[in-house]
């Protein structure tokens, strides 16, 4: 998918947000299982996806699918992971799918992850973790109208164990003084000479508004998938004012917030309202 494909489903649906499929066989509604007592656990991931996608498509732009709980789940759970991405594709074709793996490796490792993520996947985007260098990043920009999304200001608490620490930049002068830029500054400004707007975006967390404001300045015409927002504080009010460029720029991420909303029978209706909520605070900034 290409940047004006992705702001056109944006101003379509008015709405920047994406659903995270963050599918835990712990926290699926017991009514989803009871529909077929002979159901592998792994098909309840599929059916729980099918459901919440189905309820929340109207006002979705995204889906991140966190790779993690999939491969928990085995190579059935790796299975129904590739099934739900296929759904999307077959059913509601034109919407942008994040794989959410966060790998960071070099060389041919890194080749194989760019293959099984963008062609046995088929998903249009994969986060990705900077610290190795522009090898571990390369091979996936290698991909047309494919993108990386670099993990550069996360919303977890001890984000500031690395990703905030000083670091000096150069000058051009010697004599002049040298200048202190956090860490994520740092990776954004050197991952932006590997790739372009077209296919890097970067992880910007919602907690973080100050910081968020200053990464738009640095780079203001990238995407940011936003995490954050709802359960761990964030707003869709604060995203806004801090990150919205003259294309949207933002992929706001919201995955227990909707998808677990409710876990009775009626836990999609649910998801749904509260897509729909978000969806309709997020209209009120694209209109402005």
């Amino acid at each position: 998918m290409t940047y004006d494909e992705l702001y056109a489903q944006i101003k379509k649906k008015g709405s920047f947000l994406c659903v995270g499929l963050d599918t835990d066989l712990d926290k699926i509604p017991s009514c989803v299982k009871e529909r077929n007592v002979t159901m592998s656990d792994a098909e309840a991931i599929f059916l729980f996806n099918k459901d919440i996608i189905d309820a929340t498509i109207p006002y979705a732009v995204a889906y991140k699918v966190n790779t993690a709980f999939y491969e928990a789940a085995g190579w059935e759970g790796v299975m129904e992971m590739e099934r739900t991405v296929q759904y999307i594709r077959d059913t509601y074709p034109g919407i942008f799918v994040i794989a959410d793996a966060k790998r960071g490796d070099i060389g041919n490792t890194a080749r194989q992850y760019a293959k099984a993520f963008f062609e046995r996947m088929d998903s249009d985007a994969v986060t990705l973790s900077p610290y190795m260098g522009g090898d571990a990043i390369l091979p996936f920009l290698s991909y047309k109208d494919k993108w990386v999304i670099l993990l550069a200001l996360t919303s977890n608490v001890t984000a500031v164990d690395f990703e905030t620490l000083p670091t000096v930049e150069q000058n051009e002068y010697q004599y002049e003084s040298q200048l202190q830029v956090p860490m994520y500054e740092r990776v954004i400004r050197k991952a932006s000479q590997w790739g372009t707007k077209e296919n890097t975006m970067f992880v910007v967390g919602a907690t973080r508004p100050e910081q968020l404001a200053r990464i738009r300045q640095i780079c203001p015409d990238n995407f940011f998938l936003v995490p954050g927002v709802g359960a761990q504080g964030g707003t869709v009010e604060d995203v806004a004012k801090a990150g919205m460029n003259s294309h949207c720029g933002l992929l706001v991420n919201s995955s227990r917030g909707i998808i677990y909303a409710d876990s009775t029978e009626k836990f999609a209706e649910t998801a749904a309202l509260k897509a729909e909520e978000m969806a309709s605070e997020m209209r009120r900034f694209l209109e402005k």
